[in-house]
Protein backbone atom coordinates (compact mmCIF):
# COMPACT_ATOMS: atom_id res chain seq x y z
CA UNK A 1 0.00 0.00 0.00
CA UNK A 2 1.33 3.08 -1.12
CA UNK A 3 1.80 5.83 1.41
CA UNK A 4 -0.17 8.85 1.69
CA UNK A 5 1.61 12.32 0.77
CA UNK A 6 1.38 15.12 3.24
CA UNK A 7 -1.97 16.81 1.07
CA UNK A 8 -3.67 13.57 0.91
CA UNK A 9 -3.44 13.27 5.10
CA UNK A 10 -4.64 17.08 5.02
CA UNK A 11 -7.53 16.08 2.71
CA UNK A 12 -8.23 12.87 4.72
CA UNK A 13 -8.45 14.63 7.80
CA UNK A 14 -10.90 17.21 6.51
CA UNK A 15 -13.05 14.64 5.38
CA UNK A 16 -13.11 13.01 8.50
CA UNK A 17 -13.72 15.90 10.04
CA UNK A 18 -16.63 16.87 7.81
CA UNK A 19 -18.12 13.51 8.37
CA UNK A 20 -17.66 13.44 12.22
CA UNK A 21 -19.43 16.97 12.41
CA UNK A 22 -22.41 15.78 10.38
CA UNK A 23 -23.01 12.76 12.44
CA UNK A 24 -22.53 14.38 15.86
CA UNK A 25 -25.21 16.77 14.28
CA UNK A 26 -27.60 14.14 13.77
CA UNK A 27 -26.66 12.07 16.80
CA UNK A 28 -26.87 15.24 19.39
CA UNK A 29 -29.14 18.16 18.55
CA UNK A 30 -28.82 20.95 20.47
CA UNK A 31 -32.29 21.81 22.70
CA UNK A 32 -32.33 25.37 22.70
CA UNK A 33 -30.59 25.97 18.92
CA UNK A 34 -31.53 22.89 17.08
CA UNK A 35 -35.04 21.88 18.03
CA UNK A 36 -37.69 22.96 21.16
CA UNK A 37 -39.80 20.95 22.94
CA UNK A 38 -43.65 20.92 22.53
CA UNK A 39 -45.32 20.71 26.16
CA UNK A 40 -47.86 19.32 26.60
CA UNK A 41 -46.17 16.79 24.06
CA UNK A 42 -49.10 15.50 21.30
CA UNK A 43 -50.40 12.13 20.93
CA UNK A 44 -49.10 10.38 17.64
CA UNK A 45 -51.19 8.29 15.01
CA UNK A 46 -49.00 5.31 14.59
CA UNK A 47 -47.53 3.93 17.98
CA UNK A 48 -46.12 1.46 15.55
CA UNK A 49 -43.41 4.16 14.21
CA UNK A 50 -41.60 6.98 14.48
CA UNK A 51 -44.12 9.89 14.00
CA UNK A 52 -42.37 12.90 11.57
CA UNK A 53 -45.08 15.94 11.40
CA UNK A 54 -44.74 18.40 8.34
CA UNK A 55 -46.67 21.68 8.79
CA UNK A 56 -46.66 23.38 5.87
CA UNK A 57 -48.65 25.14 3.44
CA UNK A 58 -48.81 25.37 -0.30
CA UNK A 59 -48.77 29.15 -0.59
CA UNK A 60 -45.52 28.93 1.20
CA UNK A 61 -42.37 29.63 -1.11
CA UNK A 62 -40.13 27.93 2.35
CA UNK A 63 -41.92 25.32 1.87
CA UNK A 64 -41.93 24.73 -1.65
CA UNK A 65 -38.31 25.13 -1.84
CA UNK A 66 -37.85 22.27 0.83
CA UNK A 67 -40.33 19.68 -0.73
CA UNK A 68 -37.98 18.26 -3.31
CA UNK A 69 -34.53 17.87 -0.85
CA UNK A 70 -37.51 16.95 2.01
CA UNK A 71 -39.06 14.48 -0.26
CA UNK A 72 -35.21 12.27 -1.46
CA UNK A 73 -34.55 12.55 2.40
CA UNK A 74 -38.23 10.78 3.40
CA UNK A 75 -36.84 8.36 1.06
CA UNK A 76 -33.74 7.29 2.95
CA UNK A 77 -35.40 6.37 5.60
CA UNK A 78 -35.72 3.26 7.66
CA UNK A 79 -39.34 1.69 7.93
CA UNK A 80 -39.87 2.10 11.64
CA UNK A 81 -40.07 6.26 10.74
CA UNK A 82 -43.43 7.34 9.48
CA UNK A 83 -43.91 10.87 7.75
CA UNK A 84 -47.60 12.82 8.36
CA UNK A 85 -48.55 16.17 6.51
CA UNK A 86 -50.52 18.38 7.93
CA UNK A 87 -51.96 21.92 6.29
CA UNK A 88 -50.81 24.22 8.60
CA UNK A 89 -54.10 27.11 9.05
CA UNK A 90 -53.17 30.41 10.84
CA UNK A 91 -56.11 32.28 9.15
CA UNK A 92 -58.85 31.86 7.02
CA UNK A 93 -56.85 32.78 3.77
CA UNK A 94 -55.25 29.68 3.91
CA UNK A 95 -57.98 27.36 4.65
CA UNK A 96 -58.62 26.77 0.71
CA UNK A 97 -55.17 25.26 0.26
CA UNK A 98 -55.90 22.98 3.13
CA UNK A 99 -59.07 21.82 1.55
CA UNK A 100 -57.05 20.88 -1.63
CA UNK A 101 -54.99 18.71 0.50
CA UNK A 102 -57.70 17.47 2.03
CA UNK A 103 -59.45 16.70 -1.15
CA UNK A 104 -56.23 15.12 -2.66
CA UNK A 105 -55.81 12.80 0.31
CA UNK A 106 -59.59 11.43 0.35
CA UNK A 107 -59.87 10.80 -3.44
CA UNK A 108 -56.10 9.13 -3.54
CA UNK A 109 -54.72 11.55 -5.64
CA UNK A 110 -52.20 13.07 -3.22
CA UNK A 111 -48.85 11.18 -4.20
CA UNK A 112 -50.03 11.97 -7.72
CA UNK A 113 -51.16 15.78 -7.11
CA UNK A 114 -48.93 17.43 -4.39
CA UNK A 115 -46.14 18.14 -6.23
CA UNK A 116 -48.29 20.15 -8.70
CA UNK A 117 -50.16 21.92 -6.85
CA UNK A 118 -46.82 23.58 -5.54
CA UNK A 119 -45.92 23.76 -9.20
CA UNK A 120 -49.41 25.59 -10.11
CA UNK A 121 -49.00 28.19 -6.94
CA UNK A 122 -44.79 29.12 -7.48
CA UNK A 123 -44.23 28.21 -11.03
CA UNK A 124 -46.77 29.04 -12.79
CA UNK A 125 -48.76 31.71 -10.47
CA UNK A 126 -51.81 29.56 -11.04
CA UNK A 127 -54.68 30.95 -8.51
CA UNK A 128 -55.87 27.87 -7.06
CA UNK A 129 -57.36 29.66 -4.43
CA UNK A 130 -60.55 30.66 -6.87
CA UNK A 131 -62.95 27.37 -7.13
CA UNK A 132 -63.87 27.70 -10.66
CA UNK A 133 -59.82 27.70 -11.36
CA UNK A 134 -59.05 25.09 -9.18
CA UNK A 135 -61.85 22.77 -10.67
CA UNK A 136 -60.56 23.04 -13.92
CA UNK A 137 -56.94 23.19 -12.79
CA UNK A 138 -58.45 19.62 -11.36
CA UNK A 139 -59.64 18.37 -14.88
CA UNK A 140 -56.95 19.21 -16.71
CA UNK A 141 -54.60 16.73 -14.63
CA UNK A 142 -56.76 13.68 -15.02
CA UNK A 143 -59.29 14.02 -11.58
CA UNK A 144 -63.16 14.05 -12.04
CA UNK A 145 -63.29 17.61 -11.51
CA UNK A 146 -67.30 17.00 -10.94
CA UNK A 147 -66.12 14.34 -7.80
CA UNK A 148 -63.27 16.58 -6.99
CA UNK A 149 -65.26 20.24 -5.82
CA UNK A 150 -67.99 17.44 -4.43
CA UNK A 151 -65.46 16.13 -2.03
CA UNK A 152 -63.39 19.88 -1.77
CA UNK A 153 -67.34 21.24 -0.49
CA UNK A 154 -67.89 18.17 1.58
CA UNK A 155 -68.25 17.76 5.36
CA UNK A 156 -65.76 14.77 5.80
CA UNK A 157 -63.21 17.69 4.70
CA UNK A 158 -64.46 20.30 6.18
CA UNK A 159 -64.24 18.04 9.39
CA UNK A 160 -60.38 17.89 8.82
CA UNK A 161 -59.99 21.54 8.22
CA UNK A 162 -61.21 22.31 11.74
CA UNK A 163 -58.76 19.44 13.45
CA UNK A 164 -56.21 21.07 11.23
CA UNK A 165 -56.65 24.40 13.19
CA UNK A 166 -56.71 22.90 16.26
CA UNK A 167 -53.56 21.00 15.22
CA UNK A 168 -51.95 24.02 14.45
CA UNK A 169 -52.70 25.56 17.36
CA UNK A 170 -52.06 22.38 20.09
CA UNK A 171 -48.65 21.88 18.39
CA UNK A 172 -47.66 25.51 18.86
CA UNK A 173 -46.68 26.18 15.22
CA UNK A 174 -46.05 30.05 14.35
CA UNK A 175 -44.39 29.29 10.71
CA UNK A 176 -44.00 27.10 8.11
CA UNK A 177 -42.25 24.64 7.67
CA UNK A 178 -42.33 22.89 10.75
CA UNK A 179 -41.01 19.60 11.67
CA UNK A 180 -41.94 17.49 14.51
CA UNK A 181 -40.60 14.23 16.05
CA UNK A 182 -43.03 12.11 18.01
CA UNK A 183 -45.09 15.08 19.12
CA UNK A 184 -42.84 16.25 20.89
CA UNK A 185 -39.45 17.65 19.36
CA UNK A 186 -40.18 20.64 16.71
CA UNK A 187 -37.51 21.64 14.55
CA UNK A 188 -37.28 23.86 11.19
CA UNK A 189 -34.89 25.65 8.77
CA UNK A 190 -34.12 28.66 10.55
CA UNK A 191 -33.25 26.58 14.03
CA UNK A 192 -31.16 24.22 12.09
CA UNK A 193 -29.31 26.59 9.21
CA UNK A 194 -30.26 25.04 6.29
CA UNK A 195 -31.72 22.34 4.46
CA UNK A 196 -29.10 19.75 4.68
CA UNK A 197 -28.33 21.24 8.81
CA UNK A 198 -32.13 20.57 9.10
CA UNK A 199 -32.23 16.73 8.12
CA UNK A 200 -28.77 15.95 10.02
CA UNK A 201 -30.98 17.48 13.50
CA UNK A 202 -34.05 15.85 12.20
CA UNK A 203 -32.19 12.20 12.43
CA UNK A 204 -30.90 12.98 15.27
CA UNK A 205 -34.29 13.93 16.95
CA UNK A 206 -35.62 10.47 15.16
CA UNK A 207 -32.77 8.53 16.60
CA UNK A 208 -33.43 10.28 19.98
CA UNK A 209 -37.01 9.24 19.76
CA UNK A 210 -36.09 5.95 18.55
CA UNK A 211 -33.86 4.91 21.79
CA UNK A 212 -36.66 6.50 24.28
CA UNK A 213 -38.83 3.93 23.25
CA UNK A 214 -36.02 1.10 23.74
CA UNK A 215 -36.68 -0.55 27.12
CA UNK A 216 -34.08 0.08 29.97
CA UNK A 217 -31.25 -1.52 29.63
CA UNK A 218 -31.37 -3.93 32.24
CA UNK A 219 -28.59 -3.50 34.73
Amino acid sequence: MRKLTALGRMVLAGMMVVVGSQFAAAAAPVLGKDYQVINPAQATENRDRIELVEFFWYGCPHCYDLEPAFNRWIKGQPKDVGVRRIPAIFRDSWVPAAKIFYTLETLGELEHLHGRVFDAMHRERINLNSEKILFDWVGKQGVDAKKFAETYQSFAVQSKVQRAIQMTKAYGIDGVPALIVEGKYLTTNGMAGGHEPLFAVLDGLIQKARSERQPAAKK
